[in-house]
């Protein structure tokens, strides 16, 4: 399977991935983290912000993700992926019966109070262009897997909330 957590910039995507990802480990599984800030300084290092860039970052992130589940490594996929239709993409891609998205239900202010990149206030300031929740959109999925409101859980709850849904279906 594939883990596809999504939310705003410091909703606790990366957070959450990595703890998760620890407790695979933990319990015999293979897993990797795939995050956004990696990709981006790498693989998807030639690509932008802008609509079409944005698509083409997460088609190249599902066919990563698919080559590691097909080698029996559980990805553990930490993007923003701002639209329905993106993650869409990476669902078809990867395939509807693997893929686990997982929500990081975060307000604006929470992430924005979070920002330990600075990134929301230099959206504001206009140095930063189509920032997502600033001046581009967020479309929250409709049905996902798993909702983890981390600003109300702790990352022990929230970890132990996705293990409780992913782990019956490892082991099926």
């Amino acid at each position: 399977m594939v883990i596809w957590i999504t939310g705003l910039s410091a909703s606790g995507k990366t957070t959450l991935g990595t703890n998760v990802d620890r407790e695979l480990k933990k319990l015999g599984y293979r897993s990797r983290l795939i995050d956004g800030d990696e990709i981006r300084k790498g693989l998807c290092r030639d690509l932008g912000f802008s609509e079409a860039d944005r698509k083409e970052n997460i088609r190249r992130i599902a066919e990563v993700a698919k080559m590691f589940m097909n080698s029996e490594l559980i990805p553990v996929c930490c993007f923003i992926s701002p639209t329905r239709s993106i993650r869409e993409l990476a669902k078809e891609i990867i395939g509807a019966e693997h893929f686990v998205e997982v929500f990081m239900d975060a307000p604006l202010e929470i992430c924005e109070n979070r920002d330990p990149k600075n990134l929301y206030k230099k959206a504001r300031k206009g140095e930063i262009p189509d920032f997502t929740g600033i001046d581009a959109p967020y479309e929250a999925p409709e049905n996902p897997d798993i909702v983890i409101h981390s600003d109300r859980l702790s990352v022990e709850e929230s970890v132990k909330k996705v293990l409780e849904i992913i782990i019956p279906k490892l082991k099926s």
